[in-house]
Order: structure tokens, then C-alpha cells, then sequence
């Protein structure tokens, strides 16, 4: 073995080499995997089975990164980005690769990192579950302004730049929040109201963040200052609201930091409702300008029946939520168990996790502050032990502490929801000392990007049904 890896080791790569690679696999972020003498090269843009010639842009201990000079055989499953500006954004990742492939390469990812982190042999892992219409999902645009040519542009950044790419009528974006986006801009422009620059620190608008509510079509513009005084207020509400009749809320956020956060700590109403009114399922939602709600409605859905299914209550159950958000997960589960508990260590999310339920008249959910590995074992220490625990945390995964915790309580089941493969199978990897993984269920919450969200459902070992 050190052998090996001394021979890895040893293999020259410097920045600048050109060579010809075959593409494996794709990876986390979307980029093609190849193998120059045993050493990982990652190269963006490319897909798996083609033929490459790449330049190397960076070296690593362990890998190297290289610039796609030119497809040499190409995979049946490319194909032209519909997006113009799709090179240069970076938004998304993968729409040169058509979609039933996307979903077959995120299958593919999860499995993969079963095996490696997890050491599962065979991890069940099932077809990824896709869209019908991979475009137009996300409900919320959030583009910073600039001025560019004497013209206002809102987008992204360039990867590695201070360069705004203009995400004109971005397709993955809902057409309402892309018009919002449009008329804000020309508003703006036709007012003179000026745009903040970065670099100089002057002007006023930094960014413009628009959401749309698809179960009632309802809208809110939110727009990100750099100063409390916003110029012309009263003709920019007036001429907004005449050009956007969906709105029912404009708001400003003041951010006067230097800072890559999008929203300050003030928010103020500027005309009509604080929120915005969505539904998911059965339950309603008020979803004021910093409000977290998933950014894909109709993909959520599914992922939240997916947990349903694994956590297959039968209304007798005590349920605990934890990393619960604005308790979305608890409530969807709520009316299957006798009683939900989520737990969550931002204050505010469980503020609104609580408005969320009473607004819904959830009568057996609570919401807690503070950390699960704290309060789960003090719970069950006063005899109110959890049948079946959910889980949902940030790409960093489950803290070390509440893995050690949930092997303590042993729960008849855990329902695992991921966001980043790499993560989950490192920590199932230490589960699977207590437990089994039933399923695995990817679902593709974000069409033409690499990333993946799953539900797994372990089982304890030695538990009955």
C-alpha cells in the first residue's frame, strides 16, 4: 500500500502540461474524472466515456486540475447548452449533459459514495427522480447589480472574478422572478438611481432578490441598499408596481457592509404585505424576505414524501426532527405521528418553525432551541424516546457528537436527508454500527447542476417493525 502511494506520489504533473485523458466519472461539483499515471485529474466541462485533450492548471499532493482544450471522442450524451451564457455564468454545471444522464450520474455519485466513505458493498441506491420540466424551478432569484457599458446588468459573478454576468432570462429561474428582475433594472435605470460599486464603496443598490410564490403566483421584490435613504422611493414603488401587478410586497434590506452577505440586519416595508402566501401539500406558508423555503416547490414535494415513506408512521410514533430549519420536514410528518419534536440551533428559524405551525393548527409539534446531541439525550433520559429520529443537515453533515448520541438512543429508525453525498456516506459509514441502510432515494433538486439531495432510511439492528 505505501508502495502505491508512493508511486502516486511520485507521478509529475506541472501547470501548463497538455495531455489526453479518458474520462470515468463525473464528481462532486460536476467536473469529468480522469487518470494521468494513477493520479486524479479533474477537468470542467468534461463527461464520462469521452476522450480529452486537457492543460493542467493547478497541481495537488493528490490531484491536479486541467482546462478542457478539446473533446477528442465525444459522449453520445452531450449536448449544446441552451443557455448563452452558460461558460461563463457557472451557475449551473451540467448543461452540456442531457438530463436522463444527469440523473443517471447523480444515482451514480450517491452510490459511489457509499462505497468509498461507507464501505457498503451494494448500497440500494434508486433511480434518481427527476423532473418532468427541468427548467424554470427556482422560486427566488438573488442577482447583485452592477453597471456595465453605462447599463445596469444583474447576476452572477464570474468563478473566480469580480466579473457580473448578465443572467438575462436565466432559464432555470421561474419567468416571474426573471421579469421582476428585468423591470426592476429598467426602472432603475430610467430613474438614475445609482448602483453600488464595490470597489469605490458609493451608490445605493446593491442588490435585487425576487420570489415568487408558485401555488398562489403571488410576488415580493426585496431590494438590497447600501444606504437607509433609497432616491426617488415613492416614483420607484409607483412605476414598479404599475409595470409588475403580481406583486403584493416590496421591501428593502439595508447592507452597508463590506461584505459577500447579501442581506443586512434591517429589513423595511416599502408597499403592500411583509410576505408573500405559498403552499407545499396541505400546508400554507407566509414568506417574508429573509424567510429559508426551498428553492425548487414542486421537487421539495417529492423529497418530503420520499421522508414520509421511509419514516413510514402508522400515528403512534414520537418523531424527532432535528436540524429542523423553519420546520418544513416536521410539519409534513406531523399528521401521521402522535408527536413531532424539531430541534434547531438558529433562534429564528425556529421562531418561524413555530408561527409555520400554529399558522397550519399543528397541535402535537414543538420547536426547541439548541443542539440535538444535547437536548435528544436529556429528553430520553426523562423517558421520551424518539421511534424514529429525521435528520437533515448542512453539507458538512451530522456533527460527531450526535452520531455518538444517536447510536446511544438507538432509534428504530433514522431517516437521513443529504444534500452533499460525500458527507452522508462518511457518516452512515459510522451508523452502520448500529444500523442498516434500507434505501437510498436521490432526488435531482436541482436540474443542470451537480448537486443531488437523497433520503436514506437506516434501520436498527436487531429491531423489529
Amino acid at each position: 500500500m505505501k508502495q502505491k502511494q508512493q508511486q502516486i506520489a511520485d507521478v509529475q504533473i506541472r501547470a501548463g502540461q497538455q495531455m489526453t485523458l479518458t474520462i470515468r466519472s463525473l464528481g462532486i461539483n460536476g467536473e469529468g474524472i480522469g487518470y494521468f499515471k494513477k493520479k486524479i485529474v479533474f477537468v470542467d466541462g468534461a463527461l464520462p466515456g469521452e476522450v480529452v485533450h486537457a492543460e493542467v492548471t493547478d497541481v495537488k499532493e493528490k490531484y491536479a486540475t486541467a482546462r478542457l482544450v478539446k473533446v477528442v471522442e465525444k459522449s453520445p450524451n452531450r449536448v449544446e447548452p441552451p443557455c448563452p451564457v452558460y461558460a461563463e455564468c457557472g451557475g449551473c454545471s451540467l448543461q452540456h449533459m442531457d438530463y436522463q444522464a444527469q440523473l443517471a450520474s447523480k444515482q451514480e455519485l450517491v452510490r459511489e459514495a457509499l462505497v468509498k466513505y461507507a464501505k457498503l458493498s451494494d448500497p440500494p441506491v434508486a433511480p434518481t427522480i427527476g423532473m418532468d420540466n427541468p427548467w424554470g424551478y427556482r422560486n427566488k432569484a438573488q442577482f447583485q447589480v452592477g453597471v456595465q457599458n453605462g447599463s445596469i446588468v444583474t447576476g452572477l459573478y464570474k468563478a473566480g472574478s469580480h466579473q457580473l454576468v448578465d443572467l438575462e432570462g436565466c432559464l432555470v429561474q421561474h419567468k416571474a422572478t426573471n421579469e421582476i428582475v428585468e423591470k426592476a433594472k429598467d426602472v432603475m435605470h430610467r430613474l438614475g438611481i445609482p448602483i453600488y460599486n464595490e470597489r469605490t464603496r458609493k451608490g445605493v443598490i446593491r442588490t435585487i432578490v425576487a420570489r415568487v410564490a408558485f401555488a398562489t403566483n403571488e410576488t415580493q421584490l426585496t431590494i438590497v441598499t447600501a444606504t437607509p435613504e433609497l432616491p426617488k422611493q415613492k416614483e420607484l414603488i409607483m412605476e414598479l408596481r404599475y409595470q409588475l401587478p403580481s406583486l403584493v410586497s416590496i421591501v428593502q434590506n439595508i447592507n452597508a457592509q463590506k461584505t459577500s452577505l447579501i442581506f443586512g440586519e434591517t429589513t423595511k416595508e416599502l408597499w403592500g404585505r411583509p410576505s408573500i402566501a405559498e403552499q407545499l401539500g396541505d400546508l400554507s406558508f407566509d414568506l417574508s424576505a429573509r424567510a429559508f423555503f426551498q428553492l425548487n416547490p414542486e421537487q421539495t414535494k417529492k423529497l418530503y414524501d420520499e421522508v414520509k415513506k421511509a419514516a413510514s408512521l402508522s400515528g403512534g410514533e414520537l418523531v424527532y426532527d432535528l436540524y429542523c430549519g423553519t420546520g418544513t420536514i416536521a410539519l409534513w410528518l406531523a399528521p401521521y405521528a402522535k408527536e413531532v419534536r424539531g430541534i434547531e440551533i438558529i433562534p429564528e428559524a425556529v421562531a418561524d418553525a413555530r408561527v409555520n405551525a400554529e399558522k397550519n393548527g399543528m397541535k402535537n409539534v414543538s420547536f426547541h432551541t439548541g443542539r440535538a446531541e444535547v437536548l435528544m439525550p436529556k429528553w430520553v433520559k426523562q423517558g421520551v424516546k424518539p421511534d424514529v429520529v429525521v435528520v437533515d443537515p448542512p453539507r458538512t453533515g451530522l456533527d460527531a457528537a450526535l452520531i455518538d448520541a444517536l447510536l446511544e438512543v438507538q432509534p428504530k429508525k433514522i431517516v437521513y436527508v443529504s444534500c452533499n453525498p460525500s458527507t452522508l456516506g462518511k457518516d452512515v459509514g459510522r451508523l452502520v454500527k448500529g444500523y442498516w441502510v434500507e434505501s437510498v432515494q436521490p432526488v435531482d433538486m436541482f436540474p443542470h447542476t451537480a448537486h443531488v439531495e437523497c433520503t436514506v432510511l437506516l434501520k436498527l439492528r436487531g429491531a423489529s417493525d
